[in-house]
């Protein structure tokens, strides 16, 4: 068995540290994940005055359930999504005022159901350059709270910063989603909470938070799903096993569902509690499948798709347009160059069966991007990637992690 160490969830340790800032008392979370999305997490607030000790092994956060400490702050969000949303929703329900920015990659990503939201509940925010997008700064004075419709058919990011930010807001709040995508990120949002001492109630759509406050607690980070999957991948790709742990049937994380996707493709899959282990059985079936819900592993699935008998159809993803970069588009040039064929539309990508050729792999500066195609690359001599660095946003020692274990497969 060919165990598999993977970091802790970018998603769970963000909604940790937002948690930790405004929760009452002093919170340890345990396996967090480092990485320059969660570092630029923790280094946001502590700009915003929150006291964060990384540790190797644990982070402490001292928390401020009234808002940041500090009355006035400049945050550099830099890539990471989590943290250009999360961070902005957290300071409006201080008191101050906050500046804002992130990189040129983020400064393009949509905020604006989440920045009119805020407006709504009481918050003024102010726009330097583009409306609804980064820089903007937040004249903080508390949020009211009240009820709003939100459309979250580009991020369930939207509804989980608001939810985050719930029980700080005067008069709670209550959240009709026209529209959601990747819900099972926001089941992680509402376990989490309940995990500090807050409930959320929900009613088809609906999302009811009422004031409240935080408790600090220990809190121990999930290894990522989304993470996992490249090396689930490899395991159905190569006709081997390989275990992750901390990765069970009660996991939080709905990416670990890419499982039951290679199940379907003719992997075997086995769980219990504490793990999950993938083994490839020399085949892999052609599919169509749904992966709105799951739709980080989207590049992972395109990757292997040549490798399949068949032709692999992915629907239901117009989201992943606007992530790091353009995804479907990201995915198809990239096959296109390795020799498969390939056709998308607004939110589907068709891949045929092919014998893929060597070729240089455009990243888009994205991590998933690149290590997808890392792991096409397993079965692929000469594939190269144009910037395997840029692994470092949730995943530094990918390439070193994913070369040990296929050097651990061969001496089996």
């Amino acid at each position: 068995m060919t165990v598999v160490p993977i970091p802790g969830s970018k998603s769970i340790t963000a909604r940790a540290l937002f948690l930790a800032a405004a929760a009452r008392g002093r919170t340890t979370l345990v396996d967090p994940l480092a990485s320059d999305d969660t570092e630029a997490f923790a280094e946001g607030l502590r700009a915003l005055g929150y006291a964060v000790d990384r540790q190797a092994s644990s982070w402490v956060v001292d928390g401020s359930p009234a808002g940041p400490p500090r009355r006035s702050a400049d945050v550099f969000a830099r890539d990471g999504a989590t943290t250009a949303r999360f961070l902005p929703t957290l300071a409006a329900a201080g008191h101050g005022r906050y500046a804002f920015d992130a990189s040129e990659q983020m400064r393009r990503r949509p905020m604006a159901p989440l920045t009119r939201a805020l407006v709504e509940l009481g918050a003024t925010l102010e726009f330097p350059g583009a409306a609804d997008h980064h820089p903007v700064t937040v004249a903080a004075a508390g949020l009211r709270g009240g009820s709003l419709r939100l459309d979250a058919g580009t991020s369930s990011q939207f509804l989980t910063a608001l939810l985050l930010a719930g029980p700080l807001m005067r008069d709670g709040l209550t959240v009709e989603v026209t529209d959601l995508v990747s819900e099972p990120y926001v089941a992680i949002t509402t376990a989490m909470m309940a995990a500090f001492g807050v409930e959320v109630e929900r009613s088809g759509r609906l999302y009811r938070v009422a004031p409240g406050e935080y408790t600090a607690t220990r809190y121990v980070v999930e290894p990522d799903a989304s993470s996992a999957s490249y090396f689930f991948a490899a395991a159905a790709l190569l006709g081997e096993p390989v275990t992750v742990r901390g990765l069970g049937a009660g996991a939080l994380q709905g990416d670990l569902a890419f499982v039951d996707v290679l199940a379907r493709m003719g992997a075997r899959v086995e769980q219990d509690a504490g793990a999950t282990t993938v083994t490839g059985t020399g085949r892999l079936r052609g599919i169509t499948v749904n992966m709105r819900d799951i739709s980080d592993t989207m590049p992972t699935l395109a990757a292997i798709a040549p490798f399949a008998d068949g032709p692999t159809r992915i629907v239901d993803v117009a989201n992943t347009r606007v992530k790091e970069c353009d995804r479907l588009d990201a995915c198809a040039v990239n096959l296109r160059a390795l020799g498969i064929g390939v056709e998308t539309g607004p939110d589907w990508i068709e891949i045929q069966p092919g014998v893929p050729r060597a070729a240089e792999v455009a990243c888009f500066g994205d991590h998933r991007i690149a290590m997808a195609f890392a792991v096409a690359g397993l079965r692929t001599p000469g594939l190269a990637l144009d910037d395997p660095g840029c692994v470092k946003k949730t995943f530094p020692g990918f390439h070193e992690r994913l070369a040990a274990t296929v050097r651990e497969l061969a001496a089996r």
